[in-house]
């Protein structure tokens, strides 16, 4: 069995949002992918961005610029549980030496009152971390990663759809 080979990871782009979100929606920590891109849900077979427009009732935005607005337009800002880990490539579930994000941070300068986690490990780190600061009670959404293919996209639409519609 091959030894797992681990990579220091640092949060190195900032958290989409304006002071009129209302609405957090956190990742665990920017993949490979994300971190080349400079930005959320950057894998090409993240399905976010198209359960997002679907939601929204939006095209599917292609530029991280039309990204943006679809985000701020209604009033979400997008952020990660992680500030900082150890991780094999992009496997949430090797992630060793976890360093939070300052979540009240962001709660001072927006509106925010609901917080969203796509996926299980940012949810896992977020209630770890953060909820006893914030006192916000975190959904757990299903992950929109290639790697839950297990959830269609017609699956992901109706449970994110409950909450963005």
């Amino acid at each position: 069995m091959a030894e797992k080979i681990y990579t220091h990871v640092t949060h190195e782009f900032e958290p989409l949002f304006d002071a009129d979100c209302t609405t957090l929606i956190l990742g665990s920590i920017p993949s490979p992918k994300s971190r080349e891109q400079a930005f959320y849900y950057g894998h090409p077979q993240n399905r976010f961005w198209k359960v997002m427009a679907a939601c929204l009732k939006s095209d599917i935005p292609v530029t991280i610029e039309e990204k943006k607005q679809l985000m701020l337009k209604n009033h979400i800002a997008l952020w990660d549980a992680l500030e900082a880990c150890d991780i094999c490539g992009a496997s949430d579930g090797s992630i060793r030496n976890p360093v939070p994000t300052d979540i009240p941070w962001i709660l001072n300068h927006t509106k925010i009152e609901r917080i969203f986690a796509t996926g299980a490990t940012a949810y896992k780190y977020y209630q770890e971390y953060n909820y006893p600061k914030t006192g916000i009670k975190a959904v757990r959404l299903p992950s929109t990663s290639p790697a839950n293919a297990a959830v269609s996209l017609e699956k992901l639409i109706e449970q994110y759809g409950r909450f963005f519609s």
